[in-house]
């Protein structure tokens, strides 16, 4: 029984760089939008700068915050709980006691496919939570590991 602390693969920074450049397009026609709208419809010109400074700001920090996610983004799995931790200043820790895992899926868009990763979701009777970005391989362990100590749970509180 593993109860250490699992890092995310280093190949999830390039999925979380591409989403960066995806929010950057995202946002290049969302201002050009408010562009089109100034320049026909003598919309503010203060709306389409402060459009266009978070196009710009944006996708930066989003970008220069990877390195960060990637540090401090962990979880482990013990016969009591999964736990998943993100972040150091603004630090989360979520624990998802064993015995209240309803079911435990295994999905993944086309960029986590192309990088041969997918994302476990954890679900109880109120929430699901997500472990992205991880082997095909360790997802589908961790997936039967987390249901049989589910099962094992409910057994012994039976």
């Amino acid at each position: 029984m593993s109860s250490e602390n699992h890092h995310l693969p280093n190949r999830i920074k390039l999925i979380w760089g591409i989403s960066a450049v995806g929010s950057f397009a995202a946002l290049v026609v969302i201002t050009g939008l408010i562009w089109l709208t100034y320049r026909y419809w003598s919309w503010p010109f203060w709306l389409v700068s402060t459009f266009a400074a978070i196009t710009i700001i944006e996708p930066i920090i989003e970008g220069s915050l990877i390195p960060y996610r990637y540090r401090f983004t962990r979880y482990q799995i013990s016969a009591v709980a999964v736990e998943m931790q993100s972040g150091f200043i603004f630090k989360k820790r979520v624990a998802i006691p064993i015995a209240r895992v309803q079911n435990v899926t295994l999905n993944a868009g086309p960029l986590l496919q192309w990088q041969k990763l997918t994302k476990v979701s954890i679900a109880t009777a109120s929430t699901d939570h997500g472990i992205e970005g991880l082997e095909l391989d360790e997802a589908e362990a961790l997936r039967n590991q987390i249901m049989r100590l589910a099962r094992e749970a409910r057994h012994d509180q039976a």
